[in-house]
């Protein structure tokens, strides 16, 4: 566990500095200098012209398709990911009773608590880092995309619907639905979850209204990216992560180990009266 923990750490810190390094605003053009700028961002960027060419010479529609096309690409990831997030999630309530178990904070009890935890993950066939290495790949490539459109002035200039790309949406469609699909990926992914906390509940409420704030005064060209993506999250989280199947599934689930449990006492008293006989 503490080789996880250490795994864990290195991992986020790793990203934070990654986040730090392609935070910047500054506009990319094909003379811009550096791994991230020229030979990522710019072809991103020269990736959303192109497709822009194709479906009529809108800006708006190349980054709707290249979008799209960026989340297909990283659905397989997605669905990995989401598979072993659940998994380890279905071990919680086992995990708490642990924690309850082996509470005392002295050496030995918290290896015992340890060697329990791992034990538990094997039975499971759980890898509790394995959720996060596909993070590792989709991160950067969304990180990527969402900076060819903020930091590119031609990605912004032009009209699209009823709005001017390089300004904020004048009637805040955008910003709104943008808010709504994050809400709705977050309550459908806590949904699907055996246990709820004040945490999760914070996040399914805060993310959306921190979306909402700041989409209200950003270019429509970012708006526009945070709908298609939190859009697409929605139909993702259906379909490889769909609450009600799960929650179907695991209820089903209950009811057949209380009947076996039934079946099973009642096995136990039959044998009892025929043994006193």
């Amino acid at each position: 566990m503490k080789k996880a923990k250490r795994i864990g750490m290195l991992f986020s810190a790793g990203m934070i500095m990654f986040f730090l390094a392609g935070c910047s605003r500054s506009t990319v053009t094909q003379n811009s200098s550096g791994i991230w700028d020229h030979y990522i961002i710019w072809n991103f960027i020269k990736a959303i012209q192109f497709l822009s060419r194709v479906f009529g010479d809108s800006y708006g529609w190349g980054i709707i398709v290249f979008t799209i096309i960026v989340r297909v690409i990283l659905l397989p990831l997605m669905f990995y990911q989401t598979k072993s997030m659940r998994k380890t999630s279905e071990l919680q309530p086992k995990l708490k009773k642990l924690q309850k178990k082996y509470s005392a904070k002295d050496s030995e009890t918290q290896s015992k608590l340890r060697e329990e935890q791992q034990k538990l993950y094997a039975e499971a066939g759980v890898n509790p880092v394995a959720g996060c290495l596909p993070i590792l790949v989709q991160m950067p490539i969304l990180l990527a995309l969402y900076q060819a459109i903020l930091r590119s002035q031609v990605l912004k200039t032009g009209s699209f619907l009823w709005m001017q790309l390089g300004d904020r949406d004048p009637y805040f469609v955008l910003p709104i639905l943008a808010a709504i699909f994050t809400f709705g990926t977050s309550k459908l992914s806590v949904m699907s979850q055996p246990e709820q906390n004040g945490m999760t509940a914070a996040m399914t409420y805060g993310m959306p209204a921190i979306i909402l704030f700041s989409a209200i005064s950003l270019p429509s060209a970012l708006s526009l990216y945070w709908v298609i993506t939190n859009a697409f999250s929605v139909g993702q989280t259906m379909l490889i992560n769909n609450p009600f199947k799960i929650n179907k599934e695991r209820e089903e689930k209950k009811k057949a180990e209380k009947a076996r449990k039934r079946a099973l006492e009642k096995a136990k008293r039959k044998a009892y009266r025929s043994k006193k006989k």
